[in-house]
């Protein structure tokens, strides 16, 4: 049974995919990375936004007409996507022979394995996806900040932590597998243990982890500012291996517009853990996102987003067009923002970072910086890798043109040019 599984959206999604992966696998299973080499296609969707919906849609009906060329047999759909429209999924594409959500995972293995008459070898296990040096460790499932533009909570459901045992058993495991870099992700990693020991829990659980002497890079993601704490960064000052990178999504910092998106914080709370965060830690690297055109967006407010950014100089920014998304609050608000409007102020936005971004990478020339080497760029004839500023897929890469470098290599390098996304050294 020759198997292809993609998944499309974040790296909560991934981690999914690498469970429902290691169900799967068995002595009649083989993984194959092409869907045209395969019998059976798995697709784990997104359905936060309107354009990773309109990705996921497209990918099934690719799929679809795969199994209708006669190259596949089965379309088996899983995700957000389809934990949020699982009706008219049905209904639209009935030539799939599975919809699936993504709140069980081991029953979605359960009812895959009896369907395609799979013989498992081991439950519960994970099979990575990533190159075998880092790995995410997904410490909760869904989320209860009622974020009014958001429509993650009516899709991955409450928020659950999971236990600080098997979260600490997990990432034993990942280590012994080579993992060195380990990405801390949830919807909000902030609040995380709250659930089941009626506290924050996040620091005792980084503590842990900084324990397993194997890893040697803990990335903190996904903190959202209302739950932010002191002792977050103090544990950031104290542990060499909890690196001085912390995302820490914004969203917009126009009070008002944050009370409309009942985010639960201020202008001046985000300013105060900023402040912070820079002076505990010189060298540590902020990332953020913003969402352009939220409805009742001024150009005062925007102006305002505008000053933040060339105030605060963000190492990291993403931005993005916020997204009327039905089934959330702000789909009903008043003001819609026009979206011509919307793209300008985007577009504005995106110059300004670009700036930053290439004054940030410019200071770096001449330093000599710790890079974890991911593989070979065939592109750039050169390896490629990151920094402690930089975290895989959505941020910059270093160019080392060096022979004998491995994945996984821990390595001295200098900065010795650079462009506004990405630095070029030497070791």
């Amino acid at each position: 049974m020759k198997i292809n599984l993609t998944t499309l959206g974040c790296p909560k999604n991934l981690v999914d995919s690498e469970f429902l992966l290691g169900g799967l696998k068995g002595e009649n299973v083989e993984f194959v990375d092409n869907p045209l080499d395969a019998e059976t296609i798995i697709l784990n969707t997104c359905g936060f936004i309107q354009g990773a919906k309109e990705e996921s849609i497209d990918a099934i009906w690719e799929a679809v007409e795969l199994k209708k060329q006669g190259k596949c047999k089965r379309v088996y759909v899983t995700g957000c996507l389809s934990q949020r429209y699982p009706d008219a999924l049905k209904k639209e594409i009935p030539q799939v022979d599975g919809f699936y959500g993504n709140r069980d995972i081991s029953r979605i293995v359960q009812e895959l394995t009896e369907k395609l008459d799979l013989k498992r070898e081991i439950l519960g296990e994970r099979l990575l996806t990533t190159p075998r040096h880092f790995a995410y460790l997904k410490i909760s499932e869904g989320c209860e900040n009622p974020c009014t533009f958001c429509s993650i909570p009516g899709i991955r459901g409450n928020f659950k932590s999971r236990t600080i045992e098997s979260l600490v058993e997990e990432a034993e495991m990942l280590a012994d597998r080579g993992v060195q870099e380990l990405i801390i992700i949830a919807q909000d990693t902030t609040i995380y243990g709250v659930d089941i020991y009626g506290k924050k829990q996040l620091v005792p659980l980084l503590d842990k982890l900084s324990s397993i002497k194997r890893i040697k890079w803990i990335r903190l993601l996904y903190t959202y500012p209302a739950h932010f704490s002191d002792d977050i960064i103090e544990i950031i000052i104290d542990k060499k291996d909890v690196i001085n990178y912390v995302d820490m999504p914004v969203q917009h910092v126009s009070n008002r517009l944050l009370k409309n998106m009942a985010r639960k914080t201020t202008r001046k709370d985000m300013e105060t853990i900023i402040k912070k965060l820079r002076q505990g830690n010189p060298e540590i690297a902020l990332r953020s996102t913003f969402i352009v055109g939220f409805p009742g967006e001024t150009e005062d407010d925007h102006r305002e987003l505008v000053d933040f950014m060339e105030d605060i100089h963000f190492e990291r920014l993403g931005l993005f067009a916020y997204s009327h998304e039905e089934d959330t609050p702000s789909y009903n608000f008043p003001n819609q923002v026009p979206d011509h409007i919307i793209q300008e102020r985007l577009a504005e936005l995106n110059d300004i970072q670009t700036e930053i971004s290439s004054r940030f990478n410019e200071s770096l020339i001449n330093k000599r910086l710790t890079v974890l080497v991911d593989g070979f760029d065939k592109e750039e004839e050169a390896f490629a890798g990151r920094t402690i500023y930089d975290c895989p897929e959505i941020d910059n890469s270093v160019f080392i043109k060096s022979a004998g470098l491995t994945p996984g290599d821990f390595i001295d390098a200098k900065i010795i040019d650079c462009n506004e996304y990405n630095l070029f050294a030497k070791s």
